[in-house]
Parts: structure tokens; sequence; C-alpha cells
């Protein structure tokens, strides 16, 4: 009767959150008396006051001992009776005994502990303590269990903190966290939220088991719109598999230069711009623009690029489009090639851009030719159309081209159109010239890139094996020594992109390469490509010990540069990674090699691409721009164009202005210049680079693949961009893409609702349904979608198909009672 009274007294107790309850400050002076006591019991009252004494031991039993777990065991096992604190403190105590278990004997029995647990969990699970549940199952290896306690109210709670714990899980675990949500979306019919997550796993087989299962026709063309945002993601014997040919154009992008038009009309940015719009020379000292204003081949070059990137997509610009223009004669020798293909870039998703590049592969110049080519598979990139234009044009020309710079042009141009797309029959086209001897080893290295983008990820046991070789056993020492062996060790790392410990055995072949050049140029790109994104942060410290080891005399540095890269790659996965990594940098440019320096602003810019928000990395960037090694500030710059790219942000738009004028009598600078204020301004400022989508959840692999492949060509600017490989600026675009909400209704027409866009939130872990986003902005659809912010519906009127409110969304009417 004793111990009932006291259990009553503790239960009921209404003390503050902060004090002990009376009852249980009065007995803790007993104690030890108790515990004398309870060893000579032997009946029912023994296990009453083993209940009292569980409790009593979350305060007074000593830390090592876990009385709490041991004096519970002996009890009722009724751990719901008293209250949060009891739960969280005995769940501590079953994972610090479930590992002292493991520790001692793998095989030692912990069904007692499981049995507690399953008690725990539904508690949690029904008093808004998800997270301590989820937390309580991974430590005792159970989560398999977790979906039979998840319920419709809880679910989306459960599945955002298993994916954010994901992120900071080692290989394995962090597969099998995100197949259990996969698992609980799917049980709960969020097919959207589950077609995510498969894409996340890089289970494409998943993915596509969703899409085909769905019965639901509309819903089932909205899981193609965010499929279609991964880019590539596509079977080409997708005919068969689809009746309906919508869905096709859907996972096919067909109908995105459709949407991206629209949006322009809305926002009326239509009208062509030109170069000179975003110089705004007229702003300018005086002293200087009399340098900006003079004409040179290097200049020239510049606008076309300029020109490309701020009409991209728009099929009409002020330099190129008209038939009658003469700016490619302004133009001489290989900077030909890149000005052809800029048109690609201004008909950028467009089928047309195909017939409007056509006649310049009617040139007796190979280096008009060479960039028709590029741009033509620039034109198609990440679209899919039932004619093949890219393969039949591209391949045509490349079966009777002779000239080096056309079979680069065509190659490239088959690396970005079918970017991520696995495509067979270019496959068999590249894998030729990476066999055999015969061409120069700009050529090969491009087909190895190209082979790397068109199966980025996808860790292709046969083009791996080709690549090793290649570079382990085939090439010679100077081949090896060449500025292009640099992409012939990226497109090996791409084909492993994100993939962890699949490359292993890649890894052990490289090894064999030592003491040759660009051996550990080869090493740390396909180790720092198979761990991107993946916040591994024991890859981040080998790293980091590679950065630090001093060089032997003559020894080329370059691989430092890659490991500094890698660093932001691993890291750009998760906003605490980021922030470390902005700190390491910051170390390591005051202590670093001049290769480290080198390499810092361009990994800078890897952790904030389209991301203007991050003050401190532009600050950072600003000053680098002004370094004495020109290296270090043309990189800088870039930087500041990649931090800013298609943001039309007004104080780096300033700073780059600033610079222009500092260099204006530096061509080559000034050339980075320009660059960048083409990247600042990509599209009107309707597109973006920014590799994340789906609320920053889904990595886009193609779109990486792309950045980096600009980032490995930027390490050394003298050689390559400076030189005549220029043309490989047109790799950033697999990564662009329009940043839009476009909204439209079940017959796919566009639809204008209202829709509140505002600085994302972080819900993980919160109880309830928390607001999402705050200082919010009420628009009407379409919208533009900045770095950090999201959008929800403004109105009760439609419902989404899709939880993420970005790329093209399905609206339907809300249905109202009668």
């Amino acid at each position: 009767m004793a111990i009932e009274t006291l259990q009553k007294e503790i239960r009921s107790s209404d003390s503050s959150i902060s004090a002990l309850p009376k009852s249980i400050k009065f007995l803790r002076a007993h104690y030890q008396k108790l515990k004398e006591f309870w060893e000579t019991l032997e009946n029912d009252i023994k296990t009453s006051l083993s209940d009292v004494l569980s409790v009593l031991g979350m305060f007074s039993g000593e830390e090592d001992e876990l009385e709490t777990l041991k004096f519970c065991l002996a009890g009722s096992l009724n751990v719901e009776h008293w209250g949060h604190e009891y739960i969280r403190h005995l769940s501590k105590e079953i994972m610090d005994e479930y590992s002292n278990r493991k520790t001692n004997d793998e095989e030692s029995n912990v069904e007692d502990l499981m049995n507690l647990v399953h008690k725990i969990v539904p508690f949690n699970m029904s008093h808004n303590a998800e997270p301590a549940a989820c937390d309580l199952l991974i430590e005792v290896e159970d989560l398999n269990s977790l979906a039979s306690y998840v319920q419709k109210e809880n679910y989306q709670r459960v599945c955002l903190y298993l994916l954010g714990n994901a992120k900071y899980a080692p290989e394995p675990e962090d597969a099998e966290i995100r197949r259990i949500a996969l698992d609980i979306y799917k049980k709960f019919n969020n097919l959207p939220s589950a077609v995510v997550v498969a894409l996340i796993l890089d289970d494409h087989e998943e993915a596509m088991n969703i899409l085909n299962n769905c019965e639901d026709r509309t819903l089932q063309r909205q899981l193609g719109f965010i499929i279609g945002q991964q880019r590539g993601f596509l079977n080409f014997n997708i005919e068969e598999e689809y009746e309906d040919d919508v869905l096709l154009e859907i996972v096919g992008n067909a109908k995105l230069s459709e949407y991206y038009k629209s949006l322009a009309r809305d926002l009326n940015v239509e009208d062509p711009k030109a170069p000179e719009d975003i110089y705004k020379t007229h702003l300018i000292d005086s002293r200087h623009a009399g340098n900006l204003n003079a004409t040179n081949a290097k200049q020239n070059l510049a606008s076309s690029f300029v020109n490309s990137f701020l009409n991209a997509g728009f099929g009409t610009d002020t330099l190129m489009a008209d038939e009658d223009s003469d700016w490619i004669n302004q133009n001489k020798n290989d900077k030909r090639f890149s000005v052809a293909a800029s048109l690609g870039l201004v008909y950028l998703w467009d089928e047309d851009g195909c017939g409007q590049l056509d006649r310049f592969l009617y040139s007796d110049d190979n280096h008009v030719k060479a960039g028709a080519l590029l741009g033509i598979g620039v034109s198609q990139a990440g679209i899919y159309n039932e004619s093949n234009l890219a393969l039949n044009l591209i391949t045509e020309e490349l079966e009777e081209a002779n000239d080096k710079s056309v079979q680069i042009g065509a190659i490239l141009g088959f690396g970005i159109a079918y970017a991520g797309t696995g495509y067979e029959e270019v496959q068999e086209i590249l894998l030729n010239y990476i066999s055999e001897d015969d061409y120069d080893i700009e050529v090969i290295a491009m087909a190895a890139l190209s082979l790397g983008l068109i199966y980025v990820g996808s860790g292709d046991a046969e083009i791996s094996e080709s690549l090793t070789t290649l570079l382990a056993f085939n090439l010679t020492d100077a081949q090896l020594g060449s500025k292009f062996t640099r992409f012939i060790c990226l497109g090996l790392g791409l084909l492993f992109l994100g993939r962890q410990s699949l490359c292993e055995v890649s890894l052990e072949l490289i090894k064999t390469m030592e003491g040759k050049p660009n051996s550990k140029y080869a090493y740390y790109t396909l180790l720092t490509c198979a761990y991107a994104g993946t916040g591994n942060v024991l890859k981040v410290q080998e790293l980091l010990h590679a950065c630090g080891e001093p060089l032997e005399e003559d020894e080329d540095g370059s691989h430092i540069s890659v490991c500094v890269l890698g660093i932001s790659l691993i890291a750009i996965c998760e906003d605490l990674g980021v922030d470390m990594s902005i700190r390491m940098f910051d170390h390591l440019l005051h202590y670093g090699e001049t290769d480290i320096k080198k390499a810092i602003p361009l990994a800078l810019a890897m952790v904030s691409i389209s991301n203007p928000t991050k003050i401190n990395v532009v600050d950072t960037l600003s000053k680098l721009s002004h370094d004495s090694d020109l290296d270090v500030a043309q990189a800088a710059i870039l930087g500041l164009g990649m931090v800013g790219a298609g943001t039309n942000n007004s104080r780096i738009a300033q700073l780059l202005r600033q610079l222009s004028a500092y260099y204006s009598k530096e061509s080559d600078a000034l050339f980075i210049v320009r660059i960048a204020q083409g990247l600042l301004h990509l599209g009107k400022g309707l597109l973006t680079i920014q590799p994340y989508h789906s609320h920053g959840n889904l990595l886009c692999k193609v779109s990486l693949a792309g950045i980096l492949a600009v980032m490995h060509s930027c390490l050394d600017f003298g050689n390559l961009i400076h030189d005549k490989a220029h043309y490989l600026l047109y790799l950033f675009t697999p990564a662009i893409r329009p940043r839009f909400l476009f909204t439209v209704n079940e017959e796919l027409e566009p639809l204008k609702t209202s829709v509140r866009v505002g600085q994302a939130v972080d819900t993980i872990g919160q109880a309830g349904k928390p607001k999402t986003i705050t200082g919010f902005q009420t628009h009407d659809s379409p919208v533009l979608i900045s770095a950090g912010h999201r959008a929800e519906l403004g109105t009760d009127d439609y419902v989404a198909y899709s939880n993420y409110l970005e790329g093209c969304v399905i609206l339907k009417k809300t249905e109202v009672d009668e």
C-alpha cells in the first residue's frame, strides 16, 4: 500500500519542469536503504518497488551503473506512466547498455532491451517526440521496425528527420536510412517524395517503378516533371514504356523551352539584350573607358560568350541569331569555334537550334564547323526529341571529320547533349577514340570527358576499365604530362560521382601509376568525385592531410588544387559542412602553397553556387580578385560570377564593373571579368546553375559534372581557357536550368495563382505543423525562386500534386463539399 501511494504521489506531482517533485526530494536521502531493502524482497512488492527505484535512479543512481534501466527491467515495464523525462533518460541507458553488450559479445541476447524499446517508441510517436523514437531505433539497430509505428499524422515529420539524419550517417548506413524513408513515403502514397528519395539513392529502377505503377495519370505527369529536373535521367527506349506521349515529353524536358519563354513574356524580358547593356561602360571612369571600348579579338570572343549567357534560351540575340549577321567574320581562327557555338546557347532546349546552326556546317572553316557541332549539342542539352537531331547531325559530320577541332566539337557536343543519359550508341562512337592510338591527346581527353558526362554517376564497368587502362598502361609519359590529361582523370571521376566505395577497384589500379606524370591528379580526382555530396568527414581529413604534405623538388602541385576543390565538393550537401569548409579555406589561404591558393576561390564558389547571400564568401572573393598572383585573381573573378550566376545581384555587378576598370589593360583578366558578368546575368536573371533542387534535397549529378569540368579547366587558365580551349566554358550548359515555379493545370496549360515566396525555415524535428517560410511576399505565378527561398500556395482554391513547389507543378481545383 505504501509503495502504491509513493507511485501515485510521484506520477501526480505538479512541480514545475525545473524542480524535482517533493516526494522524490524526500526519497533521495533513502535511496541506498531502499536498494538494500529491495534486495531482500521476492514477491509482487519487489516489482512495484522496482518501478519507484527506477525513477529514483534518474536522480540518485551512479551514471555508469545504469540503475534506471536495471530496476525498470525488474519492474512492471509500464514505462509510459512516468513521463517524458523518464523515457528520455531510460532511452539513453538502453542505448548505452546495448552498445556495451554488443561490444563485449556480438551474439549477446538483447531481447529484454528490445521489449522495452518497443514500448518506448509508440509512446514517443504519440507524444510529438518522433526524433527521439528514430534515434533510439537507429542506436539499437532496429530502424526497419519504424514503419509499423508511423501514422498518417506524423509520417512527414519522421521522414524529414530521417533524411536529415542520413546526411551525417556513414556509408552504408546512410542508404539504409533513406531506404526506410522511401518505404514510409510509399506506404502513405506520397509518390513525389518517394521519387525524390529514390533519386537520392541513385535507384533509377525504383524511380521508374514508382512512375510506371502510378495509376493517377496527372500525378504520373507530376512525377515526370520531378524526374525531368534530374536531367538525363532518361531511358532512350522510353517509347516502349509509355503510352502517354505527353509523359514522354515531360520526362524528356521537351516542354521546358515553352514554359521558360512563357515566363519571359510574363516578366516582360523577351527583348534581346546586348553585352553593353550589362558592361555599362558609361558608368566607368573615363580614364579606363577608352581601353574598355577598344575592339580586339579577345574582347570580341568575350562578347560572344556574354551574349550567349545573357540571352540563353530566348532564341533571339543582338549578335548571332540574324542570318545576315557578320559577327562571326569579326573573329579569327580558333576563336570562331566558340563564337559559332554561342548560337547553340541562345537556342538552348529549342529544336529550332539545330536548324539555325545547320548553316555553319557548310562552312569551309573547320573552326566554324566545329563550333556548329558543339552548338548543336549545347542547344539540345538535357532534352529528348523523337527525331534525335543531335545524334544524327553530329554523327554524320564526325564520320567524315579528319580535322582535330571538328572532332573535338562533335565529341563535346555529344557529351553535353546526352549528359547523364547513358546512351549506348554514343558510347560505341566515343570508345573508338579511346581504344585507338591514332588520335591526338586532346581528342582522346575530350572523348573521355564526354563519356564521363554521359555516364555520370553510373559506375559503368566497361568505360571505367577502358579509362583506367588508358591512364595506367596505354599513354606515354609525354601524353600523361599533357595539360589535357586532367580531363581523362575527370572523365573517370565523373563515372563514380557520389558513388563512394564503388570506386575502390579503380583507385587501386590508379595507384599503379605512382611516379608517372599526373598520377596523384588522377587519384585525388577520382577520390573527390566519388565522395561528392556525401559530407564524409574522414575523406575531408584525408584531403587536408594531402594539402599539408610538402612537395618534392620540381613536383607538379596540381593535385593539391584538386584536394582543395574536393573539400568543398564533399561538403556541399549540408549547411554545417559548408560553414566548416569556409573556415578551413580561410586557414589554407593564410598558410597554403600557391597551388592551394589558386583553387580556394573556385572551392568557395562551389559551396555558394548561385547564392550571393553568403556575404563572407563574396567579401573573400572580392579581396582575392585583386591578388598579385593573376591565377588567383582570375579564379576569384570567375568565382564571383558563379556565386551570383543568374541572380543579377547588384553588389556583385558593381564589383565586376570596378574590376573591369581595374584590369582594363590586362586582356586575359578582363576576359574573365566579362565571362563573370555574363554568368551573373545568365538568362537575364531567370536561370541558375545551382546543382541542388527539390528543396535542396536532391543533387543533380549532370549539373555538378558540368560545373566540375569548368573548374578543372580553370585550374590552368593560361594553358587552357586563354589558349585555344575557351570552348570548355560551354560545359556550364548541363548545369543551367530555370529558377522558377511554373504552375499549370491538369491539361498542362499555364495557370496563374497566388503564391507566397519567402526565406526557407528548417522544420526538422519540430512538432506540429510549423511554418516552412518566413518574411514572405505574395505574387502571382509564375515566380522566380532565389537561393535559400521556398514557395507555398497563397490560396486554398488549388492543391498541388507535389510537395516541392519549384520547377513545373500541376495544380488541381480544391473540391468543395456541398
